[in-house]
């Protein structure tokens, strides 16, 4: 293989845009499509897909939050309304949000958290994929990702859960480098 050195340079340089700041336009159907396809990319052992998306765009990301806002109410009912208007946009404003559910199985010679690091490997290529195709995203759990009742609203069943839910869309802003760790002081060479 040949050195691609603007993959190099992506690489070295890509940065997460936060929900507030994605907006509209979105993926079309076949930019979407290809953002799966390569976020299902990913190493997996056995070939076992242990792994589903689940696609939350257009009005049902209103739906979204607002079932999560009837859940946290219906769990406290004195929550703030501050509180629910939170859950209510937890997904807007970006066009698109792509759920990865981590739908790992027993299996005599592959771990469940290998199976586990597979998921969270789809939604890091979903990122990747977005942002390759000229959006932005942003890779997050939250609390519904682990919460078993907020996250079968989302279609997770007994013994799923929500690796992650990456949010997608255009960047209205272009954010700085951050500070990295200095690689002497996370890296070691095993010498046996």
């Amino acid at each position: 293989m040949s050195e691609n050195r603007a993959l190099i340079e992506y690489l070295k340089t890509r940065r997460s845009v936060t929900l507030p700041f994605l907006q509209e336009p979105g993926p079309d159907r076949h930019q979407l499509q290809d953002i799966l396809e390569i976020g299902t990319r990913v190493p997996d052992h056995g070939k076992l897909a242990p792994w589903r998306l689940i696609t939350i765009e257009g009005e049902a990301r209103k739906i979204a939050g607002q079932k999560l806002a009837d859940l946290v109410q219906s769990r406290d009912p004195e929550v703030s309304e501050e509180m629910l208007d939170a859950e209510r946009t937890r997904f807007l404003p970006a066009p698109i949000t792509i759920g990865v559910i981590s739908s790992a199985q027993d299996h005599p010679k592959i771990p469940i958290i290998e199976q586990q690091f597979s998921a969270a490997c789809v939604c890091f290529n979903l990122v990747h994929a977005a942002h390759a195709l000229g959006f932005a995203a942003h890779w997050v759990t939250r609390w519904y990702a682990f919460d078993a009742e907020a996250s079968a609203i989302f279609g997770a069943k007994e013994g799923e859960f929500f690796a992650g839910f990456v949010h997608i869309g255009t960047p209205t802003t272009h954010l700085g480098e951050r500070p990295r760790p200095e690689l002497a002081d996370i890296v070691e060479s095993w010498v046996g």
